[in-house]
């Protein structure tokens, strides 16, 4: 009789730490505590690279850093209320991109992360925004093709966002048909703005670029705010699940920290990022369920 089928054994996932974990931290403490908790990845904030450079330091000094301490950059993050422009404004958000991709390339960070803009007051029809976005969507990236990165879109899940849910950042990218464009997928957007499991459905892993994990407690969507987020498994959100059916479309990037909570930010450094390690890799070990620790 013919023996039991051998499990297929998937690839250990990579994580990363973004840099929003950290609250005031300088960029360069993210890389070393990063490196030094045993992450594979950082990724950027602008802000926080901005500040890096007023202070004098050189790009190629934090390319190697991190170079020296086994650390990778992910991504530069973001470029916000990217996506409800034209005209001046269009080309003020392009040339803001092109820095943020010149940065990404000095780093050697393969994205830059995109973030849609808010509704103006009264909205937008569904279709304007769609177009809107898918023109923003293409300059960017040309732009960031010109640079050697590419485009994470990450859709928000507010009401205020002009793309919360995973369906329409779906919708927008099917139109643009452009694979130097790929989703950033929030498990705190994911889930504050409704988006469900069978939302993944049809997605190929490549079509994600990164994943964002957090957590938060158990209230009422619409109450919810980042600075609410939690270690993953520390709150009510279904995590197990979204990264089990993500591994399962064959998503083999990283799953990347990322937390805006200011209690967080007066730990140490060094401790959050231990601490939120071992809760992202709780949540890939067998027989994990995704319930608060």
């Amino acid at each position: 009789m013919p023996g039991k089928p051998s499990c297929v054994q998937l690839p250990a996932p990579s994580f990363g730490l973004n840099g929003a974990t950290t609250g005031p931290a300088d960029v360069a403490t993210d890389v070393r505590v990063a490196a030094a908790a045993g992450y594979q990845w950082v990724e950027v904030r602008d802000a926080k690279l901005e500040a890096y450079l007023a202070a004098g330091h050189p790009l190629a000094a934090l390319r190697d850093l991190a170079r020296r301490a086994g650390v990778r950059v992910l991504s530069v993050n973001a470029l916000e209320d990217a996506t409800l422009h034209t005209g001046r404004a269009l080309e003020a958000r392009r040339a803001r991109m092109a820095l943020l991709c010149q940065w990404a390339a000095a780093l050697e960070a393969p994205y830059v992360v995109v973030v849609p803009s808010p509704l103006p007051a009264g909205g937008l029809p569904e279709a304007r925004v769609r177009a809107l976005t898918v023109a923003a969507l293409r300059a960017y990236a040309t732009v960031a093709h010109a640079h050697g990165v590419q485009v994470g879109f990450e859709f928000l899940g507010v009401p205020t966002c002009s793309v919360s849910t995973l369906r329409a950042a779906r919708t927008v990218l099917a139109e643009l048909d452009d694979p130097r464009v790929g989703l950033v997928v929030d498990a705190f957007h994911f889930y504050v703005g409704g988006s469900r499991l069978e939302d993944l459905d049809g997605l190929r892993g490549h079509d994600v670029f990164i994943v964002h994990l957090d957590d938060a407690p158990d209230d009422a969507p619409s109450r919810l705010t980042d600075a609410q987020r939690l270690l993953p498994g520390h709150g009510a959100l279904p995590l197990q699940p979204l990264v089990a059916r993500l591994q399962a479309l064959g998503y083999r990037g990283a799953y990347s920290l990322e937390l805006f909570r200011p209690e967080y930010w007066r730990w140490e450094p060094e401790v959050l990022a231990r601490r939120g390690l071992a809760a992202m890799r709780a949540l890939f070990e067998p027989g994990a369920h995704g319930s608060p620790a």
